[in-house]
């Protein structure tokens, strides 16, 4: 490349550097950059969304998901430990000539070893709290939308009348 063109590539770089910082590329702490599934809720979930968008309602249905469990089996296993031992080199120099001496040295080796099996509780299903909801933010077109809520805001949708007007910040969307 020319010595005479570094100048003006250089310049149109910083150019669109500049264009694509001023476009959205925000280092807010308080930005989001995109979705992202999570494994235990056992769909995709989308967090581009601000984490306290708060959303107004009329109150349509409530839906309480129980947890749900199985007992299961998983091998059991111990720490077994045993003394071992080693032998070792040692060597010294003294006027020019090399003693060699070996002893040795105990130490103890530990391993878990499968030793039965042991029962536990399995979680199959999350607890989770949904409440569906008409005329979301204003908008009479936009209903029976389902939103998942923690146990306070489900207890405070419950309390509410039927058909009454809430609002909420909710966990996620969907139930």
């Amino acid at each position: 490349m020319s010595l005479k063109r570094r100048p003006a590539l250089a310049g149109l770089t910083m150019v669109l550097v500049v264009a694509l910082a001023a476009c959205g590329g925000t280092t807010d702490s308080g930005s989001s950059t995109g979705g992202t599934a999570t494994a235990d809720s056992g769909y995709a979930q989308d967090t581009s969304r601000e984490k306290d968008v708060t959303i107004t309602g009329v109150r349509d249905s409530l839906r309480h998901v129980t947890r749900k469990t199985r007992r299961a089996t998983r091998p059991h296993f111990v720490k077994k430990c045993g003394t071992e031992t080693r032998r070792v080199r040692h060597t010294k120099r003294v006027n020019g000539r090399t003693r060699t001496w070996y002893t040795t040295k105990t130490y103890r080796d530990c391993e878990k070893v499968r030793k039965g099996t042991e029962a536990y509780t399995r979680v199959v299903r999350k607890e989770r709290w949904c409440v569906r909801l008409d005329d979301v933010n204003g908008k009479p077109r936009k209903d029976d939308v389902w939103y998942r809520v923690g146990p306070a805001t489900y207890s405070e949708v419950n309390g509410a009348d039927e058909r009454a007007k809430v609002t909420f910040e909710p966990v996620a969307q969907g139930c």
